[in-house]
């Protein structure tokens, strides 16, 4: 083979391994949580001030809108339905090749939760792997979450098929996905990057009452499983490694005695390691939450009108503790004033039904 032969060679397989990844980004399932990724990508480069990282707990509770109108702080969420401990690191890891944020905020409800049990539902790790570019912390990451080794038991059983190459290929899962080429929008997803127009937030409509109990005065501890325990270690470590600042967050939400015992334990861990907790079922006065109104599904998510009282104390409390600029009169960030006029027509919509669910009582339905 002469030199131009082996060119045109590795030209070819060059251009059908790109033509082969674009097609994987496009075939991906549709859905908030690719939005909110390839939102992510799209975003200019080190212009996010706070990554969250976390469960379900994160998008619907703080909308990163909002937080910029009412603060001028930059906020983007990398968060997934019952995400995995395990991930946080490697999220983590994926957001600092994009952005050089402030701060770091960790979600931590998920830690309470036993491994075997965040793996009945391999989509819990899909959420993660098949919502991010292809690249070497991908394949860590796919590596790490299909790891049965720390999980007592093994994995839960499950139908679908955990063989590493669909997961670390996804185009293996989704191949037959042809369905999503009719859709422009997936075309403009090529390179999976794509401005999300609420910048990863995305609320709720519905209502769900529930009661809340203060346990703010249990000082109590509880271990917490001890895969997760382990995940909290590593976390901590490769944070002081790189000298990072993180904020370890409870969302609010009708949680139980003993898990607030659990977050006690973590709030011990993490403030020895010198970094920040704050659990927000301790401010249910000062944000004013109404259980019967502010909740979409019985307790455990907010809905519109509970993130709007939610995001407006947390934004206030980054300004207050960190030192966040506010980028309100920066014209680079337009897009964010933008974001801000689509949140207000969206929440707007959402608060008033919200309203009339509760005039009318007709909630949402239990799980």
């Amino acid at each position: 083979m002469t030199r131009k032969q082996a060119a045109k060679t590795i030209a070819f397989l060059a251009l059908t391994l790109a033509l082969l990844v674009m097609l994987t980004y496009m075939l991906r399932t549709n859905g908030a949580v690719k939005d909110r990724f390839a939102g992510f990508y799209a975003e200019k480069k080190n212009s996010i001030d706070v990554i969250m990282i976390g469960s379900s707990p994160v998008f619907p509770y703080y909308s990163a809108p909002q937080m910029y109108g009412e603060e001028g702080i930059t906020a983007y969420p990398l968060s997934t339905n019952s995400q995995r401990p395990v991930a946080e690191l490697y999220l983590a890891k994926e957001a600092l090749k994009y952005q050089q944020p402030d701060l770091l905020v960790f979600e931590v409800r998920m830690y309470t939760s036993s491994e075997r049990y965040l793996t009945e539902n391999m989509a819990y790790t899909r959420g993660v792997t098949d919502n991010l570019r292809y690249s070497p912390n991908r394949v860590k990451t796919v590596l790490a979450m299909l790891d049965e080794s720390d999980v007592e038991e093994g994995f839960a059983p499950d139908d679908e098929d955990r063989k590493v190459y669909t997961y670390l290929f996804d185009i293996f899962k989704y191949h037959s996905n042809w369905r999503s080429l009719k859709d422009a929008k997936q075309w403009r997803m090529a390179f999976f990057r794509l401005r999300d127009p609420l910048k990863g937030f995305e609320s709720s409509a519905e209502v769900g009452p529930c009661a809340l109990t203060d346990y703010s005065g249990v000082t109590e501890e509880k271990k917490i499983p001890a895969t997760q325990d382990k995940r909290l270690s590593e976390l901590l470590d490769w944070l002081s490694e790189n000298h990072l600042k993180a904020l370890f967050l409870v969302s609010p939400y009708a949680e139980s005695e003993e898990e607030a015992e659990e977050f006690n334990y973590i709030e011990r861990r993490v403030t020895a390691e010198g970094q920040d907790f704050l659990d927000l079922n301790d401010y249910y006065e000062e944000m004013g939450l109404d259980g019967a109104e502010d909740f979409s599904d019985y307790g455990v998510h907010v809905n519109a009108v509970g993130s709007g009282k939610v995001t407006s104390f947390f934004g206030k409390y980054l300004k207050e503790h960190y030192d966040l600029t506010d980028h309100r009169a920066d014209p680079s960030y337009s897009g964010w004033d933008d974001a801000y006029e689509n949140w207000k027509s969206d929440s707007a919509e959402k608060i008033a039904a919200v309203k009339e669910h509760v005039r009318t009582g007709t909630y949402a339905e239990e799980n």
